[in-house]
């Protein structure tokens, strides 16, 4: 604030730019980073970017059984699931210094 108790519009307005970077530049970091899950003990693994896209899928060959195809699926969901687990993290960890630069309040979609 100014003297006088009046907001000072221009600090806001510079504040609001240096914020809107930051959460650009924080949200580009999201979109490179990769992260990995795993499943059965590191028998399946998911790398994949934090926007979701899977890079890669490994599956151990000791547990691949034809007359059991639903614990290979089982397991690499759990993979998949936790390898989303891990990118939001990723995000929350990335991003949450800057919502609390927006009064503690959560961003949405993260």
């Amino acid at each position: 604030m100014q003297p006088g108790g009046e907001f000072d519009i221009q600090q806001l307005m510079s504040q609001a730019q240096q914020m809107q970077a930051a959460v650009m530049a924080a949200q580009q970091e999201i979109a490179e980073s990769e992260v990995t899950g795993e499943a059965g003990g590191g028998l399946v693994r998911a790398k994949i970017r934090a926007t979701g896209e899977v890079l890669e899928l490994a599956i151990d060959p000791k547990i691949v059984d034809p007359e059991d195809v639903d614990t290979l699926q089982d397991l690499i969901i759990g993979a998949l699931n936790n390898a989303m687990d891990n990118a939001q993290q990723v995000a929350a960890d990335r991003l949450g210094p800057l919502a609390g630069g927006l009064g503690g309040g959560a961003l949405p979609g993260f």
